[in-house]
């Protein structure tokens, strides 16, 4: 008989305290530089009226709300949180590569619900998601994170709000996690 241990591998991650220490030290500082924290609502917001203007100018000049982000001087897309987004994707891609979590693409999900059912529920999720950023006009980072920081009153309760949401559905989707 063997007696090597099969040691399991444990992704690498960074510590979760410094990580949000990290995160609370660039909110400071984004919110120092351009006088607002961090968001990812308006880079998808962009996106969305740059190819509503590329596909079908005509409807997107019709349209009141996505009108006042055209303009003939500057594309919606310079803005700086779309290149903030761009970072974050490109990060996490970086992330992956340096710390082995690339090799294989994979779909993490518990043992009563398939890969496909996963992910099609996390499309939906994000949409949800995506379509009630903009009713809230943003994301949790801005509203909760960077509103929060600021010691604004809405961003504690948009906290408080998306955690305990969050803690009281938790307990009708954990079986099909567990």
């Amino acid at each position: 008989m063997s007696s090597e241990k099969t040691t399991i591998q444990q992704p690498k991650y960074i510590n979760p305290y410094l990580g949000g220490v990290l995160l609370g030290l660039l909110i400071l500082v984004t919110v120092f530089i351009t006088g607002r924290g961090l968001g990812a609502s308006g880079a998808v917001k962009s996106a969305v009226v740059t190819t509503a203007n590329t596909v079908a100018p005509n409807a997107t000049e019709a349209n009141a709300y996505m009108k006042q982000f055209v303009s003939d001087d500057h594309s919606p897309m310079y803005t700086w949180l779309v290149f903030e987004s761009l970072g974050i994707l490109l990060g996490g891609i970086f992330s992956g590569i340096v710390f082995g979590r690339m090799k294989k693409i994979r779909t993490d999900h518990g043992p009563r619900i398939t890969s496909r059912k996963r992910l099609l529920l996390a499309v939906i999720g994000g949409a949800l998601f995506g379509i009630g950023s903009q009713f809230g006009r943003g994301c949790t980072s801005g509203a909760a994170l960077s509103g929060s920081a600021t010691f604004a009153l809405g961003g504690v309760i948009v906290m408080f709000a998306i955690f305990g949401t969050g803690y009281a559905v938790a307990y009708f989707f954990r079986k099909l996690w567990i």
